[in-house]
């Protein structure tokens, strides 16, 4: 029996040879596979051959085919179509937001201004209606005062009639009573007189 069909995976002095020379640099891979094989010792030893080759071919097509399908999921991302689209998006966002934020700045820079030192610009014509205008924002306010006192007085003005009422039962029982005493003065004066009528005589 041949001694390669016993041992089919032995490593040989010249593949340790050729291995040291591929790790070192000295060789490529491919500059070792591209040369041409002796023919194998044995027949098994061919065939584990031709397995490990067709096993390797599968695996490459294989990852190949991973990679094309994930190419073809992540088209939408990837193709220079969508990412030029997505780019000029960003773009226009991007250009959006700084108007956005100058626009800000200078609200804030106006809002920070001093109100005393703005003058409004009026044109010599309408300064009859600004006039009026500030007469008529003046009434405004003040009419908008009273209506919010009275509006704040409201709720009170019940407590006011219940108070007013019990003074008003005050003052007309200090009426009556003043009333009962006039009238008994008015007859002691009455009864002092006749008194004073009677001693005379």
């Amino acid at each position: 029996m041949n001694q390669s069909d016993v041992h089919p995976f032995t490593v040989t002095p010249a593949a340790a040879l050729i291995s040291r020379c591929v790790s070192r640099g000295l060789w490529s891979q491919e500059e070792v596979d591209s040369h041409d094989r002796p023919p194998a010792f044995s027949s098994r030893l061919y065939q584990v051959e031709q397995n490990i080759r067709m096993q390797k071919e599968l695996d490459e097509l294989r990852l190949e085919l991973e990679l094309l399908r994930l190419d073809k999921s992540c088209a939408d991302v990837t193709h220079p179509f969508y990412l030029t689209q997505r780019f000029q998006m960003l773009q226009q966002f991007c250009t959006h937001l700084q108007d956005v934020l100058k626009e800000l700045w200078r609200l804030r820079q106006r809002l920070m201004r001093p109100l005393a030192s703005t003058n409004l610009p009026v044109q010599a014509d309408l300064h009859r209606f600004a006039v009026d205008s500030v007469k008529m924002m003046l009434n405004f306010i003040e009419s908008l005062e009273e209506k919010l006192d009275i509006v704040r007085t409201r709720p009170a003005a019940a407590e006011n009639l219940t108070q007013l009422s019990s003074g008003v039962a005050q003052v007309l029982d200090q009426v009556y009573q003043l009333q009962t005493l006039t009238s008994q003065i008015l007859q002691w004066k009455e009864v002092g007189s006749g008194l004073l009528s009677d001693s005379s005589t």
